[in-house]
């Protein structure tokens, strides 16, 4: 079947609501998508019908969450074609996963070991092996970008050594929409025996990812960013280095025995879960990407470009207008600031009239620092979104730099 905007559009109740008198226009999908209804149903119908702890329980409702959960776990493996479920591991989202391999990963490593970034990396990619690399003496080194917003990526065989034991890299740009060669920098990641960690926080709701065929090490991402719940999140992992790695937080769940002298850990995915999770979170997530798998990628991908394409064109007719990530490999993402305007009394003024935008640095400062600013307006688009929306983003922008002119 052809891609019926408006078909998806009718799965999202919130796209139906209004922002006072204005019908709302949403373009701030790269903080967070909006749900559809067959998510919504699932969290609702849970708590009603469902809701128990996991895994143990020999009530009903306890086996009936557990194989729920454990279920949506393997759909996630699926989607991302994992070789085993227990390569996927529930998390908090992006960052804690992060986190999580910042820290069990880190024990793994040796003063005077390097780890590589890049200048675009959400500070969630950047803090936690700032912190890593002061407890550990590591060395933390990052791939500059150009004035396009792309990575420089004829440094990368300099900055590799065979030092180099993690590459961390963010898949696209939150702040420029840039898409990063990451099959390039995995393949040279490899060639000198260093790990590669993908933050597709800004990517796995765009287009497919094969975390086999990529070859990458470790994949993290957030659920809201997927059309699924806030506060859970996916780390894959390679079953070897999962294995490898030690435990990140302690408690119920993640142990197999327990003495007063002694604790033997779980095997994967638990060995990382501890704690009640956000069973729902998981749940709700298996449904958001069961519920993306029935969707044309291929269309999906299609349409935003053409948003992309359409929306560019139509900002660039703006006085004064100027651009930030220009990159010929670019998400569905535009950051911009307009000659004589402040971002945030854009967004403000934008607001008043319907239409959501982020504005600030976008958790980005190095971005910012690289373009001497202090941070952009940013509309990122989702396929719910729409030409005519773009049209009465348009003629809300221009009264908003006429009202601060």
């Amino acid at each position: 079947m052809p891609f019926d905007v408006n078909n998806i559009r009718q799965q999202f109740p919130i796209l139906h609501t209004k922002i006072g008198k204005y019908p709302l226009i949403y373009f701030d999908n790269g903080a967070t998508s909006q749900k559809p209804q067959v998510v919504i149903d699932c969290i609702n119908d849970y708590y009603e019908t469902e809701n128990a702890n996991i895994h143990r329980g020999v009530h009903h409702l306890s086996q009936v969450s557990t194989e729920k959960y454990e279920q949506a776990r393997k759909t996630i493996q699926t989607y991302i074609n994992a070789q085993h479920d227990y390569e996927v591991i529930f998390t908090q989202g992006t960052t804690d996963g992060i986190n999580l391999v910042a820290h069990s990963f880190g024990k793994l490593l040796n003063a005077g070991d390097e780890i590589l970034i890049s200048q675009m990396e959400h500070h969630s990619n950047i803090v936690p092996w700032q912190m890593l690399a002061e407890e550990r003496g590591l060395v933390l080194k990052y791939i500059p970008m150009n004035q396009a917003g792309e990575l420089e990526m004829g440094q990368l065989d300099n900055l590799l050594t065979d030092k180099t034991k993690l590459v961390s890299i963010t898949h696209i740009s939150n702040a420029l929409g840039t898409i990063n060669p990451i099959e390039k920098i995995i393949s040279a990641a490899h060639k000198v025996g260093a790990k590669v960690l993908i933050d597709g926080a800004q990517s796995l709701q765009h287009m497919q990812i094969d975390v086999q065929k990529l070859d990458c090490d470790f994949l993290v991402f957030s659920g809201h960013k997927v059309f699924g719940p806030t506060g859970v999140g996916v780390l894959y992992g390679k079953e070897a280095l999962l294995n490898a790695m030690p435990p990140y937080q302690g408690g119920g769940d993640m142990i197999k025995k327990v003495t007063m002298e002694k604790t033997t850990y779980n095997g994967l995915p638990h060995k990382f879960e501890a704690g009640t999770p956000n069973i729902i979170g998981g749940i709700g997530l298996g449904k958001a990407i069961e519920w993306l798998a029935e969707q044309d990628l291929e269309a999906i991908k299609e349409h935003e470009d053409e948003l992309l394409t359409y929306a560019t064109a139509q900002l660039s007719e703006i006085e004064g207008m100027q651009f930030y990530g220009t990159s010929e490999a670019k998400g569905s993402t535009i950051s911009f600031l307009i000659e004589g305007t402040h971002p945030y009394d854009v967004g403000t003024l934008l607001n008043q009239q319907g239409i959501a935008v982020r504005t600030g640095h976008h958790c980005t400062q190095p971005i910012m620092a690289f373009y001497k600013i202090p941070g952009t307006i940013r509309a990122s688009f989702s396929f719910y979104n729409t030409k005519e929306e773009i049209d009465q983003f348009i003629i809300a922008l221009k009264k908003a730099v006429s009202m601060l002119s």
